[in-house]
């Protein structure tokens, strides 16, 4: 999962630190249109730029879709920069030549943005509406800031993430129902059938393993759902705040999806309980949907584990 566009208006120091990267940059050539930018799955989001007038048509704030950006063709597993001094001249980009020149970007450079797990970030790109001659010492000087940018949003990312598995964190949620209240929604309160008995039989290191393989379930069962998100509370606790569904039933059917891919192991005797609570009530307060979710986890525990209850009044 990359870093959601959401996430970045969190970081308390983001601005003041995408400004100096730029100014930095700029230092290093000052003839580029720099930008800054935040990539995930399908768009490109435009956070940044060094300056706004120019002939090249980029603006803050602006979104772009991946199949026409040139960042897409940039390589984050060797975190090489992608280099384009005459783009009139490569014929790998014939494909994207009408485009480039609608943009009059004539010359192209572009330095991926890596967090330390390997995830992408983005990018910072030079652009201009001439050829450009990028020497190799320039280079070396733009990877070494982006990696110092980079260790800043490890940084920022841990505020707001569970650093064992990834998702967020308590911390997150309370975030989001405090800045973000919604009319209705659902939290769904997961509690691991059996996990106690894995640290005590296979040890913690086997304990940590389980619950990184549950978040990666849980991240791909929501994947691609905008008005979802999963957190780890602690321990074998996760909540998955749904900020829409379209019916009590589809919400049953996300339950059943999740009994059954938390219950297959190859290893381990596990499964999961859940606890629902729904509201249409901005004014409901976190702590109440979690005692009321906690109250239906209890419910199907108590009725023999593996199973889903709805919180009922």
């Amino acid at each position: 999962m990359n870093i959601h566009f959401e996430e970045l208006k969190m970081y308390t120091k983001f601005d003041d630190l995408a400004d100096d990267l730029l100014d930095l940059a700029k230092e290093i050539l000052p003839e580029q249109l720099f930008y800054l930018s935040a990539i995930n799955e399908t768009e490109q989001l435009i956070i940044k730029l060094s300056e706004e007038q120019t002939r090249m048509p980029v603006t803050e704030g602006m979104v772009i879709d991946l199949n026409y950006s040139l960042c897409q063709r940039i390589d984050f597993q060797t975190k090489q920069p992608l280099i384009y001094e005459d783009v009139t001249k490569d014929r790998s980009l014939d494909g994207m030549k009408e485009v480039l020149e609608g943009a009059n970007v004539q010359s192209y450079l572009g330095i991926p943005i890596s967090l330390a797990n390997g995830e992408k970030f983005g990018t910072l790109c030079a652009i201009n509406d001439e050829v450009s001659l990028f020497e190799s010492k320039s280079i070396e000087l733009l990877q070494r800031i982006v990696r110092l940018f980079s260790y800043y949003l490890e940084l920022e990312r841990f505020a707001w993430r569970d650093m064992l598995t990834d998702l967020y964190n308590r911390r997150y949620l309370t975030h989001q129902f405090d800045q973000h209240p919604q009319t209705e929604g659902a939290l769904f309160f997961l509690d691991l059938d059996g996990f106690k008995n894995v640290n005590d039989l296979y040890g913690h290191d086997a304990g940590d393993a389980v619950l990184q393989e549950v978040a990666r379930r849980l991240k791909s069962l929501i994947a691609g759902q905008k008005e979802a998100y999963a957190v780890r509370l602690g321990g074998d606790e996760f909540v998955i705040r749904f900020t829409h569904f379209d019916s009590q039933q589809a919400l049953i059917d996300q339950a059943d999806e999740i009994l059954v891919r938390l219950s297959t192991w190859d290893t381990y005797e596990l499964s999961t309980s859940i606890g629902i609570v729904t509201y249409k009530d901005a004014d409901i307060s976190l702590k109440t949907l979690l005692r009321q979710a906690d109250i239906a986890l209890y419910e199907a525990k108590s009725s023999g584990k593996n199973r889903y209850k709805l919180f009922t009044e």
